[in-house]
């Protein structure tokens, strides 16, 4: 019983001696840690101040000018989308000018697709590997339409990587049984019958329903007949 009380005074005594050296730690330190929990107050409400009267305004802003660039996007208006009419930005501008916001993001994607479709490849490359999403149609499309200009620039296994990039993990059934067609044709004309026959499949069990799925058990076959000849 006696060793038991020695005990918790000894523990008593550690902990008394610790509270101690804290706290004359706080006292010699005083003015350094005022300083330095000041500068912390100062580096928070500095940074909620950014949002709320710099970036807050700049996402707005950027998302008026967005709407007539997606106006000429939606008519086909492609050189206007891009460059805007002398009154309004095109993608081009807003992508530059509010770069960090969501409306200058998304001015990253039109752009590219807007390049895609003058055929101007190389600037949809850049733009779109620009952009970034989480959401399940943007992001597939985006990385597949990056797949698109790679193979009209003739570089089959740049788009082939970007094809299976944009259908891995990912279960949309809007836009990717798209890509697994084009990733099973690529993958077939470049001799990988094996690659070619798991998106072909992969069409055939997850997207049944699917317009590219219609006549894919022809693939399947003629993967087949390749890989047994």
């Amino acid at each position: 019983m006696a060793k038991k009380n020695k005990q918790e005074d000894e523990v008593i005594v550690d902990v008394g001696q610790s509270l101690t050296r804290i706290e004359k730690y706080f006292e010699e330190n005083r003015k350094s840690i005022t300083f330095i929990v000041a500068g912390l107050f100062i580096i928070v409400g500095g940074y909620f101040a950014y949002l709320k009267l710099y970036q807050e305004p700049r996402e707005n802003e950027a998302q008026e000018e967005i709407y007539q660039a997606q106006s000429y996007f939606e008519q086909d208006s492609l050189r206007l989308a891009l460059n805007g009419d002398g009154q309004s930005l095109g993608f081009i501008d807003i992508a530059a000018e509010y770069s960090g916001t969501k409306a200058g993001n998304m001015a990253n994607y039109y752009a590219g697709i807007s390049y895609l479709n003058q055929g101007n490849f190389e600037d949809a490359i850049a733009y779109l590997d620009e952009f970034e999403s989480d959401d399940p149609v943007f992001s597939v499309v985006a990385t597949g339409a990056i797949g698109d200009a790679f193979w009209e620039l003739g570089q089959a296994e740049e788009a082939l990587d970007y094809y299976h990039q944009a259908v891995s993990g990912e279960s949309n059934a809007l836009v990717v049984p798209f890509y697994l067609k084009k990733a099973g044709i690529l993958a077939e004309e470049q001799g990988e019958l094996k690659k070619a026959r798991e998106y072909f499949v992969r069409l055939r069990d997850e997207f049944e329903d699917s317009q590219q799925a219609v006549d894919i058990e022809k693939f399947i076959a003629r993967i087949d007949a390749k890989m047994n000849a």
